[in-house]
């Protein structure tokens, strides 16, 4: 149950600071819904204007806000009978799945059955009782996001490069949580099933990718065939990103890198003593020069972590789903308090999420920390705590209150 305070808090944004300046194109055909701090889940619920919906946030003050990637002929029916017209194509990257070292500092999980406690990702089972239920406390850190937008761009890139979007159809948003909404809005991915859908999450996320197809030069070294060894690579598609990644992963490539894919140290000795002259023959004529010991299995393993760190790792679920609710712009998130924005393509290596997406400026609160890691709002640093009273400005007490690290002093 959310506290008061919270309550307080989204009450006074949402009355005297929330701007819906773009609201979801063709808004009447959408369906919108909510979690509501008294009365939970509210669904097909319909407006026309912005300003209908914006008097609606007014009134009930939602804990989280939602509106259909789908058009719909009547928003408000059960889904059977909402006459489905077509959907926007949307994209979640999230720093769930992505892992980093980061976890082990400020993941905490808790065992739902006997209670014991531990940091980083959270396992299987129980460590102590084999359990398999565990309450979870995530937090989004700034290497967690900086994970998640690197993963963005990869796919922003994708979609422009490879399948053609332009930037007029692509809207990029930070989630006011752990990751960034991708959604693209043309009449191109409207009519999309779930199938065509899929498809697109497989060419993305490279899943059921056949590296040979690609990268012809590995057939031929599997049948060692001399010949095979001038073959080039292909110009488009996932082949000019397997053959630009290779050529990028081996110019960064140190000792640890490649033993870390699973080389032998004496291959790792070969690629590392003849490093200059592979990139000379990829980037001059295109081609795997021969190098004496490094066969087809030594290459399939450095592509297919070529083909891992090119490809972009989104929530596929969310994608595939033609129904799906997404959250609505300049919303707060009830896990952090920090707005869902937007923000142009062109600005996203100097997007700061920590920054933009704080919805309160003003205020000083006092709290109780039970936990918290160091952490930074705007150009302030705060933390690590651990079992303390401070004196927080508002934005930072809310991020601690919603993610369930502290509670207000009264």
């Amino acid at each position: 149950m959310a506290s008061k305070f919270v309550y307080k808090m989204f009450q006074e944004y949402y009355n005297r600071d929330f701007r819906l300046e773009n609201p979801p194109e063709q808004i009447g055909s959408r369906e919108f819904g909510f979690v509501l701090f008294s009365e939970g889940v509210v669904r097909h619920k319909k407006f026309n204007t912005k300003d209908e919906l914006t008097a609606f946030l007014q009134k009930f003050i939602p804990l989280d806000a939602y509106y259909s990637c789908a058009y719909y002929e009547n928003p408000e029916a059960d889904m059977e009978k909402k006459g489905w017209l077509g959907a926007d194509l949307i994209f979640d990257i999230d720093a769930d799945h992505i892992p980093t070292m980061c976890e082990q500092l400020h993941e905490e999980w808790i065992c739902s059955n006997c209670k014991f406690s531990g940091k980083g990702r959270v396992p299987k089972n129980c460590p102590l009782c084999s359990g398999e239920k565990f309450e979870v406390k995530t937090w989004p850190c700034e290497t967690c996001l900086a994970s998640a937008k690197h993963e963005t761009v990869k796919l922003l890139e994708m979609l422009m490069r490879d399948f053609g979007f332009s930037k007029d159809d692509i809207h990029v948003f930070f989630s006011g949580h752990r990751g960034y909404h991708i959604h693209v809005e043309c009449e191109d991915v409207k009519e999309l099933d779930s199938i065509a859908r899929k498809e697109i999450v497989d060419y993305v996320s490279s899943l059921g990718l056949e590296i040979s197809i690609h990268a012809p030069i590995l057939k031929s070294l599997e049948k060692k065939q001399n010949f095979g060894r001038n073959i080039k690579f292909l110009s488009s598609g996932w082949s000019q990103r397997l053959f630009l990644g290779l050529q990028n992963f081996l110019k960064k490539a140190k000792e640890e890198d490649l033993r870390n894919i699973g080389l032998k140290k004496d291959t790792v000795n070969i690629i590392m003593n003849n490093k200059d002259l592979i990139l000379r023959g990829l980037r001059e004529l295109e081609k795997l020069p021969t190098v004496r010991g490094l066969g087809s299995e030594t290459w399939r393993k450095i592509m297919e972590h070529v083909v891992m760190l090119q490809s972009a790792k989104i929530d596929t679920v969310v994608t595939t789903d033609i129904h799906r609710l997404i959250r609505l712009p300049e919303t707060l998130n009830s896990k952090t308090g920090l707005k869902k924005v937007e923000f142009p393509i062109s600005d996203i290596d100097r997007f700061d999420p920590f920054r933009e997406a704080v919805a309160f400026k003003k205020g000083v609160v006092e709290v109780k920390v039970s936990s918290a890691p160091k952490f930074r709002l705007g150009d302030e640093i705060f933390g690590p705590y651990k079992n303390e009273r401070v004196e927080l400005p508002a934005s930072a007490a809310l991020l601690l209150v919603c993610r369930d690290r502290a509670e207000v002093v009264e």
